[in-house]
């Protein structure tokens, strides 16, 4: 493993790690409940009692980021997971089958890419009553065609190998091929773009949630904190900074940990 591989990967794992104890703790316990009401506490600076102040109906800052960590990795998960299974599915038909069944599968999915990807979740969001689980399933529609290129090009370059080839001479039959052969060969570049969708992900939950059409209140989301405290920007800075700083800790830390194992593979190849 080189210094670059090495470093990347053991940041983004050391970032990750950090976020995912903080969304772990905040299953058991929390300093406040997240969406308990204060109105004779708002907008507190931080301090002993609230280590990262109040917010503008006197809630728990720390409190509402630890709770919206499960959102932010809820979505990530569920909506890449969505990403990986049909993306694993259309990239492995085309690319294995080939031919017309591969030239319509990525019209299909160029098709999808030609729409810019907030706003085709902006559309999938608003034509159902917004909701966490109508944001999971229009971020993981949007990861599809990642996945779905990836997956395809690996297919392409292993089918041909010779290793494959000698196999199939065995009579190996086709799902042997694929999940025995092909895929071990292709999961490294699989999770890196599985850890790239996770944060992208993210991102977009936070963005659909800022516009009011992703997680609803009062239950806690880093982008509805940013909507909520950019009114009160200047006076309670701790408010905006709060959730701002886990969204670029989050994203940081998955783009990290795609470009070490990245490196990583590049490395061994």
């Amino acid at each position: 493993m080189n210094k670059k591989a090495s470093f990347s990967l053991l940041l983004g794992i050391s970032f990750v790690a950090l976020l995912l104890a903080v969304m772990l703790i905040s299953l058991f316990y929390t300093p406040y409940e997240a969406n308990e009401m204060n109105i004779a506490e708002r907008l507190q600076a931080p301090s002993a009692k609230h280590w990262l102040g109040t917010d503008n109906f006197g809630r728990d800052v720390l409190s509402r980021v630890m709770v919206g960590a499960q959102t932010a990795f809820l979505v990530g998960l569920l909506s890449a997971g969505i990403g990986l299974v049909f993306g694993f599915i259309i990239g492995t038909a085309a690319g294995y089958t080939g031919k017309w069944l591969d030239e319509l599968l990525m019209r299909g999915i160029d098709g999808l890419l030609a729409f810019p990807g907030i706003l085709l979740a902006l559309l999938l969001v608003s034509i159902f009553k917004p909701s966490m689980s109508q944001t999971i399933l229009a971020i993981g529609v949007l990861s599809i065609p990642s996945f779905a290129r990836v997956v395809r090009s690996g297919v392409l370059q292993q089918k041909e190998a010779e290793y494959v080839k000698a196999a199939k001479g065995l009579g190996a039959g086709h799902l042997h091929l694929i999940f025995k052969q092909i895929l071990p060969n292709i999961v490294s570049s699989i999770l890196t773009t599985a850890a790239l969708s996770f944060s992208a992900a993210i991102l977009i939950e936070a963005a659909l949630s800022y516009l009011g059409l992703g997680v609803q209140p009062p239950d806690p989301s880093w982008g509805r904190m940013l909507n909520e405290a950019q009114s009160f920007i200047g006076k309670a800075p701790w408010f905006t900074l709060a959730p701002g700083v886990f969204i670029i800790l989050t994203v940081l830390g998955f783009n990290l940990l795609s470009d070490g194992i990245r490196d990583l593979r590049d490395t061994r190849q």
